[in-house]
Protein backbone atom coordinates (compact mmCIF):
# COMPACT_ATOMS: atom_id res chain seq x y z
CA UNK A 1 0.00 0.00 0.00
CA UNK A 2 1.63 3.59 -0.59
CA UNK A 3 1.90 5.92 2.01
CA UNK A 4 0.37 8.95 1.61
CA UNK A 5 2.59 12.14 0.63
CA UNK A 6 3.38 14.92 3.88
CA UNK A 7 3.95 18.79 2.38
CA UNK A 8 7.35 18.60 3.10
CA UNK A 9 8.30 15.64 1.20
CA UNK A 10 5.85 17.24 -1.48
CA UNK A 11 8.00 20.42 -1.07
CA UNK A 12 11.05 18.66 -1.56
CA UNK A 13 10.46 16.75 -4.70
CA UNK A 14 9.69 20.38 -6.06
CA UNK A 15 13.06 21.60 -5.30
CA UNK A 16 14.77 19.10 -6.52
CA UNK A 17 13.33 20.00 -10.01
CA UNK A 18 15.99 22.56 -10.72
CA UNK A 19 15.16 25.15 -13.39
CA UNK A 20 17.37 25.07 -16.43
CA UNK A 21 18.48 28.53 -16.81
CA UNK A 22 20.79 27.36 -20.17
CA UNK A 23 23.14 24.66 -20.53
CA UNK A 24 24.98 23.63 -18.12
CA UNK A 25 23.46 26.19 -15.63
CA UNK A 26 20.35 26.13 -12.90
CA UNK A 27 18.40 27.34 -10.03
CA UNK A 28 17.10 25.63 -7.15
CA UNK A 29 14.58 27.16 -4.72
CA UNK A 30 16.01 27.16 -0.77
CA UNK A 31 13.51 25.50 1.48
CA UNK A 32 11.88 27.74 3.99
CA UNK A 33 11.91 26.38 7.43
CA UNK A 34 12.46 28.79 9.50
CA UNK A 35 16.10 27.70 9.64
CA UNK A 36 19.07 30.16 9.82
CA UNK A 37 21.27 28.29 6.96
CA UNK A 38 20.05 26.01 4.32
CA UNK A 39 20.38 22.39 4.98
CA UNK A 40 23.61 20.64 3.87
CA UNK A 41 21.72 17.47 2.38
CA UNK A 42 19.59 20.04 0.32
CA UNK A 43 22.60 21.40 -1.20
CA UNK A 44 24.57 18.06 -2.11
CA UNK A 45 20.80 16.64 -3.23
CA UNK A 46 19.98 19.67 -5.56
CA UNK A 47 23.77 19.41 -6.73
CA UNK A 48 23.92 16.12 -7.66
CA UNK A 49 20.39 16.72 -10.02
CA UNK A 50 22.42 19.05 -11.66
CA UNK A 51 25.78 16.97 -12.60
CA UNK A 52 22.91 13.99 -13.36
CA UNK A 53 20.92 16.49 -15.94
CA UNK A 54 24.56 16.97 -18.23
CA UNK A 55 25.40 12.95 -18.39
CA UNK A 56 23.58 10.73 -20.83
CA UNK A 57 21.05 8.72 -19.47
CA UNK A 58 22.92 5.40 -19.27
CA UNK A 59 25.13 6.59 -16.66
CA UNK A 60 24.60 6.89 -13.19
CA UNK A 61 26.04 8.32 -10.23
CA UNK A 62 28.27 6.35 -7.99
CA UNK A 63 30.56 8.18 -5.88
CA UNK A 64 30.20 11.90 -5.28
CA UNK A 65 33.27 14.42 -2.86
CA UNK A 66 31.56 17.62 -1.50
CA UNK A 67 33.11 20.72 0.20
CA UNK A 68 30.88 22.91 2.05
CA UNK A 69 32.42 26.43 2.12
CA UNK A 70 29.81 29.08 3.03
CA UNK A 71 26.37 28.75 5.07
CA UNK A 72 23.70 28.67 2.33
CA UNK A 73 20.30 31.91 2.84
CA UNK A 74 17.15 30.16 2.90
CA UNK A 75 16.24 33.08 1.75
CA UNK A 76 17.68 33.46 -1.79
CA UNK A 77 17.74 30.49 -4.66
CA UNK A 78 21.22 29.28 -5.35
CA UNK A 79 22.36 29.06 -9.27
CA UNK A 80 24.52 25.23 -9.73
CA UNK A 81 27.05 25.76 -12.52
CA UNK A 82 28.21 22.49 -13.91
CA UNK A 83 31.47 21.63 -15.75
CA UNK A 84 31.64 18.46 -18.16
CA UNK A 85 35.15 17.82 -16.37
CA UNK A 86 35.22 14.62 -18.73
CA UNK A 87 32.94 12.14 -20.73
CA UNK A 88 34.41 8.50 -21.52
CA UNK A 89 33.22 4.97 -22.83
CA UNK A 90 31.90 3.79 -19.52
CA UNK A 91 32.48 7.06 -17.05
CA UNK A 92 32.05 10.52 -16.84
CA UNK A 93 32.87 13.12 -14.56
CA UNK A 94 31.15 16.71 -13.40
CA UNK A 95 32.18 19.45 -11.12
CA UNK A 96 29.37 21.30 -9.14
CA UNK A 97 29.53 25.17 -7.75
CA UNK A 98 26.65 26.26 -5.89
CA UNK A 99 27.08 30.17 -6.17
CA UNK A 100 24.68 32.75 -3.79
CA UNK A 101 25.65 36.10 -3.83
CA UNK A 102 28.48 36.04 -5.97
CA UNK A 103 29.52 33.66 -3.94
CA UNK A 104 30.04 30.26 -4.22
CA UNK A 105 29.12 28.01 -0.94
CA UNK A 106 29.52 24.23 -2.14
CA UNK A 107 31.45 22.73 -4.62
CA UNK A 108 30.44 18.98 -5.38
CA UNK A 109 32.21 16.49 -7.79
CA UNK A 110 31.00 13.47 -8.76
CA UNK A 111 31.18 10.43 -11.22
CA UNK A 112 28.66 8.69 -13.49
CA UNK A 113 29.51 4.75 -14.47
CA UNK A 114 27.50 3.18 -17.30
CA UNK A 115 26.22 -0.24 -15.11
CA UNK A 116 28.62 -3.12 -15.45
CA UNK A 117 28.72 -6.75 -14.37
CA UNK A 118 31.61 -7.63 -11.80
CA UNK A 119 32.41 -9.81 -8.34
CA UNK A 120 29.95 -8.90 -5.80
CA UNK A 121 30.16 -9.16 -1.38
CA UNK A 122 29.53 -6.27 1.29
CA UNK A 123 29.31 -6.06 5.12
CA UNK A 124 26.67 -7.66 6.48
CA UNK A 125 23.55 -5.78 7.73
CA UNK A 126 23.57 -5.66 11.46
CA UNK A 127 21.34 -6.99 13.73
CA UNK A 128 18.83 -4.40 15.00
CA UNK A 129 15.56 -4.01 16.42
CA UNK A 130 12.64 -3.01 13.53
CA UNK A 131 11.56 0.51 13.26
CA UNK A 132 7.63 -1.22 13.87
CA UNK A 133 8.53 -1.96 17.25
CA UNK A 134 10.35 1.70 18.04
CA UNK A 135 8.68 4.90 18.94
CA UNK A 136 6.81 6.49 16.09
CA UNK A 137 6.52 10.93 16.08
CA UNK A 138 3.54 10.45 18.44
CA UNK A 139 5.29 8.38 20.89
CA UNK A 140 8.50 10.05 20.61
CA UNK A 141 7.09 13.63 21.59
CA UNK A 142 4.82 11.88 24.27
CA UNK A 143 7.98 9.93 25.66
CA UNK A 144 10.67 12.20 25.45
CA UNK A 145 9.45 16.25 24.14
CA UNK A 146 7.74 16.74 27.15
CA UNK A 147 10.39 18.33 28.80
CA UNK A 148 12.64 19.43 26.58
CA UNK A 149 13.98 22.61 25.26
CA UNK A 150 12.07 24.24 23.50
CA UNK A 151 14.48 24.89 20.25
CA UNK A 152 14.39 20.49 20.61
CA UNK A 153 10.75 20.39 20.87
CA UNK A 154 10.34 22.53 17.75
CA UNK A 155 13.08 20.78 15.56
CA UNK A 156 11.26 17.22 15.91
CA UNK A 157 8.00 18.14 16.12
CA UNK A 158 8.20 20.04 12.26
CA UNK A 159 6.87 18.22 10.00
CA UNK A 160 9.90 16.77 7.69
CA UNK A 161 10.51 14.79 4.53
CA UNK A 162 11.98 12.45 6.26
CA UNK A 163 10.94 9.83 8.65
CA UNK A 164 13.82 9.09 11.45
CA UNK A 165 13.48 6.55 13.95
CA UNK A 166 16.47 6.31 16.56
CA UNK A 167 17.03 2.45 17.87
CA UNK A 168 18.05 4.58 21.31
CA UNK A 169 16.63 8.20 22.23
CA UNK A 170 19.24 8.04 25.17
CA UNK A 171 21.44 10.49 23.84
CA UNK A 172 18.56 13.39 23.16
CA UNK A 173 17.51 13.37 27.14
CA UNK A 174 20.62 12.70 28.62
CA UNK A 175 24.62 13.78 28.83
CA UNK A 176 25.48 10.30 29.30
CA UNK A 177 28.62 9.48 27.53
CA UNK A 178 27.92 6.62 25.11
CA UNK A 179 29.85 4.60 22.24
CA UNK A 180 31.29 6.52 19.43
CA UNK A 181 28.07 5.01 17.15
CA UNK A 182 24.25 5.17 16.44
CA UNK A 183 21.79 3.80 14.40
CA UNK A 184 18.86 4.99 13.47
CA UNK A 185 16.11 3.44 10.55
CA UNK A 186 15.14 6.71 8.04
CA UNK A 187 12.32 6.69 5.33
CA UNK A 188 10.82 8.93 2.98
CA UNK A 189 7.19 10.56 4.44
CA UNK A 190 5.59 10.00 0.94
CA UNK A 191 6.02 7.58 -2.30
CA UNK A 192 9.10 8.78 -4.23
CA UNK A 193 8.68 8.83 -7.97
CA UNK A 194 10.44 5.76 -10.10
CA UNK A 195 13.21 7.72 -11.27
CA UNK A 196 16.66 7.28 -10.24
CA UNK A 197 18.03 10.59 -10.43
CA UNK A 198 15.31 11.84 -7.46
CA UNK A 199 16.29 8.94 -6.14
CA UNK A 200 19.99 9.10 -6.13
CA UNK A 201 19.28 12.60 -4.78
CA UNK A 202 16.83 11.58 -2.00
CA UNK A 203 19.50 9.58 -1.19
CA UNK A 204 22.28 12.14 -0.63
CA UNK A 205 20.12 14.17 0.97
CA UNK A 206 19.33 11.75 4.33
CA UNK A 207 22.38 11.01 4.30
CA UNK A 208 23.55 14.21 5.87
CA UNK A 209 20.96 13.44 8.57
CA UNK A 210 22.15 12.53 12.57
CA UNK A 211 25.72 11.93 10.85
CA UNK A 212 27.83 14.39 12.39
CA UNK A 213 25.59 14.13 15.79
CA UNK A 214 27.40 10.49 15.91
CA UNK A 215 30.62 12.30 16.62
CA UNK A 216 29.05 13.66 20.01
CA UNK A 217 27.58 10.93 21.12
CA UNK A 218 31.44 9.80 23.69
CA UNK A 219 31.19 13.04 25.08
CA UNK A 220 27.63 13.31 26.20
CA UNK A 221 27.08 16.45 24.02
CA UNK A 222 24.41 16.54 21.02
CA UNK A 223 24.16 19.40 17.99
CA UNK A 224 21.28 20.87 20.12
CA UNK A 225 24.05 22.13 22.42
CA UNK A 226 23.98 25.94 21.93
CA UNK A 227 27.13 25.99 23.36
CA UNK A 228 28.64 24.00 20.78
CA UNK A 229 29.11 25.66 16.88
CA UNK A 230 28.29 22.21 14.36
CA UNK A 231 28.34 22.34 10.64
CA UNK A 232 29.11 19.80 8.41
CA UNK A 233 33.10 20.77 5.91
CA UNK A 234 32.62 17.76 3.60
CA UNK A 235 30.72 15.09 2.43
CA UNK A 236 31.48 11.80 0.42
CA UNK A 237 29.17 9.30 -1.04
CA UNK A 238 29.24 5.93 -2.75
CA UNK A 239 26.26 4.53 -4.15
CA UNK A 240 26.53 0.87 -4.42
CA UNK A 241 23.14 -0.72 -5.56
CA UNK A 242 19.62 1.05 -6.94
CA UNK A 243 16.64 2.12 -4.14
CA UNK A 244 13.57 2.79 -4.81
CA UNK A 245 13.35 3.82 -1.34
CA UNK A 246 9.69 2.60 -0.78
CA UNK A 247 10.60 0.83 2.66
CA UNK A 248 12.88 1.95 5.26
CA UNK A 249 16.83 2.05 5.57
CA UNK A 250 19.22 1.46 8.41
CA UNK A 251 21.55 3.70 8.50
CA UNK A 252 24.60 2.69 10.90
CA UNK A 253 27.07 5.66 11.81
CA UNK A 254 30.26 5.31 13.89
CA UNK A 255 32.96 8.10 14.28
CA UNK A 256 36.16 6.72 14.58
CA UNK A 257 38.09 9.97 15.52
CA UNK A 258 37.39 13.59 16.86
CA UNK A 259 40.10 16.52 16.82
CA UNK A 260 41.11 19.65 15.92
CA UNK A 261 37.63 20.71 16.39
CA UNK A 262 36.39 18.58 13.57
CA UNK A 263 34.59 15.13 14.23
CA UNK A 264 34.95 12.45 11.53
CA UNK A 265 31.85 10.19 11.30
CA UNK A 266 31.12 7.21 8.70
CA UNK A 267 27.92 5.53 7.79
CA UNK A 268 26.67 2.65 5.85
CA UNK A 269 22.63 2.82 4.49
CA UNK A 270 21.10 -0.60 4.13
CA UNK A 271 17.85 -1.84 2.55
CA UNK A 272 15.78 -3.69 4.87
CA UNK A 273 16.25 -6.49 3.39
CA UNK A 274 20.00 -6.15 4.33
CA UNK A 275 21.12 -5.00 0.60
CA UNK A 276 24.23 -2.29 1.11
CA UNK A 277 22.91 0.55 -0.81
CA UNK A 278 25.59 3.30 -0.03
CA UNK A 279 28.34 4.46 2.29
CA UNK A 280 29.01 7.83 3.60
CA UNK A 281 31.97 9.74 4.90
CA UNK A 282 32.15 12.98 6.46
CA UNK A 283 34.13 15.22 8.38
CA UNK A 284 32.32 18.34 10.54
CA UNK A 285 33.30 21.06 12.50
CA UNK A 286 32.61 20.82 16.10
CA UNK A 287 33.44 24.13 18.16
CA UNK A 288 32.97 24.51 21.53
CA UNK A 289 32.14 28.20 21.91
CA UNK A 290 31.52 27.60 25.81
CA UNK A 291 35.79 26.78 25.50
CA UNK A 292 36.66 29.32 23.88
CA UNK A 293 35.87 31.98 26.49
CA UNK A 294 36.90 29.50 29.65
Amino acid sequence: MSRPSSSAMAQLLSHLDLETLEQDLFRGVSPQVGWQRVFGGHVIGQALVAAQRTVNDDRMVHSLHAYFMRPGDPAAPIIYTVDRIRDGLSFATRRVVAIQHGQAIFSLSASFQREEAGIEHQMEMPEVTQPEDLPGPGEMREAFLKGAPEHIRSYWERERPIEIRPLSLVHYVSSEKLPPQQKVWVRTNGPVPDDRIIQAALLAYLSDMTLLDTALFPHGRSVFDRSLQVASLDHAMWFHRPCALDDWLLYSMDTPNSNGARGFTRGSLYSRDGRLIASVAQEGLIRDRGAEKA
